[in-house]
């Protein structure tokens, strides 16, 4: 709003410049009158250095506005970009991109044409207040330019959009190899990796090239009809001239008014393809918002006990037919420890992050005490629950800031999860200790490590219900046993805890274990029965039959 009224103000001083030319021409020169001429000069001049004044403070408050787009949006976008992620592949940052895009453009040129635009039909009443013909043809000239601006974002837009999809899987699939960096270094991937980079990117160099060639061809008509139609309106005005029904000056005056006026089209078409990006770029963040709107801060729901139930829980992917889970049902009570095992791709992982509210199920309900964790606030539910994801990633800051989830912990609670998680030794042997920078994931650690320190966040804050999958994929004998002591004071401490792994050592101290099978649950119930149904012998004869 406060940038449209400045932008009223500096395209009404615009016509400073033609009312001066119908002054000197239409009265200073038959008049001779020097004082008018030096006076017309002065206010013209004063006219032009407010109007110079004025688009710089537009441009501030324009930047200005940008940097409270950015306090007052940013975080929205980050937060529905976690929320909406759900472990889903491609740029995961796409939406932060697409939110400074836009943010820049706000502050770039071309959101000064379009500020400017709006304002065009003042210069061409003017025009028409000179005489009706030059109004008319300055009419005529506005409709014909911006229908070839028209006809110019038709034929850019889909050679852009295609290019910018290209760009989008190109710029994914290097975000994809550059993780994967020691991977393809190892089995020598590298060229097999630039030719399938190298398909997206030629794919995204070609369409663009086809867009800004169409782009070009339309700003060089575009350029050469304003220029074209500014000297004919010269000539227009001339022979009105001849014809005795107008001035010399309302000729010259003519030409300028219908030169601004059309001045904005030609540069919102040089600046368009920065302005298709801006625009694409907002719909997907509306898009974004949308599908995560702002909740009410609810009713904040007791410290919950730590009592689990799931009920009959599915699990579809969108856009797949295939459930991953299939009625999932099973409960254990506070306190208890569960294991789950079950072959690769048995819907494991996808189960635990159902047991904490990453996912949300297609069908069915995880309830702690009671209460659907996916109805909870996610800040409040966050504080009773424990989660180690199976690929574990620390982020870029110190090993306090990790283990205390980057939270207000004080440092004793740090100290205890470490001691807990028994890393609190090897932390302290570090150069700086719990202030040692970790690196991007984690980068200066090993893989044992890292999986410790992410053992310790997972139980920092004494949570009530703490969720591990395959916590001792990365961990030696030490680790091992450290992990299955930390399950123990969890348990001893009233700790409901869910554990996915294979390893005896940690299987031993569970209390129910739950075989999932093809989404499926194939056994429940306490550790020894299910124990011995899995260690069964098998009967000589079946073993025989086998063979035969």
């Amino acid at each position: 709003m406060v940038a449209g009224i400045f932008s009223l103000a500096i395209n009404l001083l615009y016509l400073a410049g033609p009312l001066y030319m119908l002054q000197v021409y239409d009265r200073v020169i038959s008049s001779a009158s020097e004082v008018t001429l030096v006076m017309l000069t002065i206010a013209l001049l004063l006219a032009f250095m407010a109007l110079a004044g004025l688009d710089a403070v537009r441009a501030r408050v324009l930047s200005r506005a940008s940097i409270r787009l950015d306090q007052r949006i940013a975080a929205r976008v980050m937060t529905a970009t976690i929320d909406r992620s759900g472990g889903a592949g491609g740029s995961r940052s796409q939406a932060l991109r697409d939110f400074d895009t836009f943010r820049q453009f706000v502050t770039g040129a071309g959101i000064h044409a379009i500020f400017d635009l709006p304002w065009a039909p003042i210069y061409i009443a003017v025009i028409f207040v000179l005489h009706p013909w030059l109004g008319a043809f300055a009419l005529a000239s506005s409709i014909t330019l911006v229908l070839m601006a028209l006809l110019g974002e038709w034929l850019v837009r889909l050679p852009l959009t295609e290019s910018n999809e290209s760009a989008a899987r190109s710029y994914n699939f290097a975000e994809m190899s550059l993780r994967n960096t020691e991977v393809v270094r190892a089995m020598g991937m590298t060229a097999g990796l630039l030719r399938r980079w190298r398909r997206d990117r030629d794919r995204m160099l070609e369409r663009q090239v086809a867009a800004s060639d169409r782009g070009a061809a339309v700003q060089s008509l575009i350029r050469f009809l304003r220029l074209a139609m500014q000297s004919l309106i010269l000539g227009l005005g001339a022979y009105l001239v001849i014809e005795r029904v107008t001035t010399i000056g309302s000729m010259f005056a003519a030409s300028i008014l219908l030169g601004r006026a059309l001045q904005p089209v030609e540069q919102i078409v040089g600046s368009w393809r920065s302005l298709v990006s801006a625009r694409d770029a907002f719909v997907r963040i509306r898009e974004l918002l949308s599908a995560s709107p702002v909740t009410e801060a609810g009713l904040s729901l007791p410290w919950p006990k730590g009592s689990l139930s799931v009920e009959a829980v599915s699990f579809v992917l969108p856009g797949t037919y295939k459930p991953i889970l299939r009625g999932v049902t099973f409960a254990i009570e506070a306190g208890e420890v569960l294991g789950i095992i079950g072959p690769s791709g048995a819907g494991k992982s996808t189960l635990a992050r159902h047991l904490v509210g990453v996912l949300t199920p297609s069908a069915g309900a995880v309830r702690l005490d009671g209460a659907d964790v996916s109805s909870w606030v996610k800040k409040s539910i966050g504080d009773h629950v424990g989660y180690l994801p199976q690929d574990i990633e620390l982020f870029a800051d110190t090993v306090a800031a990790n283990i205390s989830r980057f939270g207000e912990a004080a440092d004793n609670e740090v100290i205890l999860a470490a001691q807990l998680a028994g890393v609190h030794e090897m932390i302290v042997r570090l150069r700086d200790g719990y202030d040692t920078e970790v690196g991007d994931g984690g980068a200066i650690l090993s893989g044992g490590f890292r999986q410790r320190i992410g053992l310790a966040r997972a139980v920092c804050g004494n949570p009530s219900f703490v969720v591990l999958d395959e916590p001792s994929s990365n961990l030696d004998a030490e680790g091992d046993a450290a992990l299955a002591d930390c399950i123990v004071q969890l348990k001893k401490a009233g700790t409901t805890v869910v554990i996915i792994s294979h390893r005896p050592a940690t299987i031993g101290v569970v209390d129910k274990i739950l075989v999932l099978r093809e989404g499926a649950v194939e056994m429940f119930g306490p550790r020894v029965e299910i124990m011995s149904r899995l260690t069964r012998p098998v009967p000589m004869h079946a073993v025989q039959g086998a063979r035969n």
